[in-house]
């Protein structure tokens, strides 16, 4: 009987972190996305980063804090002591995405910095998870004093008046009463505050890059990040479409033309139906 030993490539890595979401290791599947960029990196050193910023944080800590003394205390330490804040001077640079850049700049955007903290503060017994809220991703506490809705990019907390007004530019303007509503405080809110599954969570990380790319029309970085977006949703077709295109773009016939082919038989009703088919026939030659 032989053995394979093939070395595990950063895809079949990833792919081993996220078939189950039991237990899914959002930090290091999230540090993994940087191997597409550094083959080599060792994600467990970024794992290893991190516990060392835990243990400033839990030296801080008195043996009898309660909930919100803890969460004043990492919210102290994070962003006063460490200085992790925003990389306002590049904030669509792709490294802003990859945790080991991250903790090594100590800036990123909002949901690499959440990332990192969400790990410090469960780490800490805080019932904290992410919120994928329209335009910026954010975090939130549930306290005994109630929930709290913090902004991972400086830890500032955020009130309903605050969070309606960030809300106001992804609702419908046509939608009259439901404006009513969210100048009342009575908009049901919770709707947009719903904890973001870890799953989700790499999903929008990933996504930031490919939007990125896509801008760039960095063809074979897109490439990379679509194959990890068709491991983590396999069901998702649509990244399977644009990987799709993408292969088309790089002129690798074979592999669009299985993509493309793929997500017109999974969505035989999609309204780019007849766009995609007339792109397989120019692909195939017909």
């Amino acid at each position: 009987m032989s053995l394979n030993l093939s070395p595990l490539t950063p895809l079949n890595y990833f792919a081993s972190l996220v078939q189950s979401d039991e237990q899914f290791p959002l930090l290091e599947a999230a540090a993994s996305l940087a191997q597409d960029e550094e083959p080599l990196l060792d994600v467990q050193q970024v794992l290893d980063d991190v516990a060392r910023l835990l243990k400033k944080v839990t030296a801080r800590m008195p043996e009898d804090a309660d909930d919100l003394t803890r969460l004043a205390i990492l919210s102290q330490v994070f962003y006063k002591d460490l200085g992790f804040g925003v990389n306002a001077n590049d904030y669509y640079a792709p490294e802003n995405s990859y945790l080991n850049e991250v903790l090594r700049t100590r800036r990123g955007i909002p949901i690499s910095l959440a990332v990192i903290w969400l790990e410090l503060a469960q780490a800490l017994e805080l019932q904290a998870q992410g919120v994928s809220f329209p335009g910026h991703f954010l975090v939130k506490v549930a306290l005994n004093e109630g929930l709290v809705v913090l902004d991972p990019l400086t830890g500032e907390s955020l009130g309903l008046d605050h969070l309606a007004e960030r809300l106001r530019p992804f609702r419908d303007p046509v939608d009259r009463k439901a404006q009513a509503d969210l100048d009342e405080g009575e908009t049901p809110m919770g709707l947009y505050l719903q904890a973001c599954p870890p799953r989700d969570i790499l999903a929008r990380m990933l996504r930031n890059l490919k939007e990125i790319f896509r801008s760039q029309e960095d063809w074979p970085r897109m490439l990379q990040d679509l194959d990890r977006l068709v491991v983590l949703l396999p069901e998702v077709w649509t990244e399977r479409r644009d990987r799709g295109l993408v292969h088309a773009e790089l002129g690798q016939v074979h592999e669009a033309l299985q993509d493309l082919r793929l997500y017109l038989q999974a969505v035989p009703s999609a309204p780019d139906n007849a766009a995609l088919k007339n792109r397989v026939n120019e692909l195939s030659g017909h």
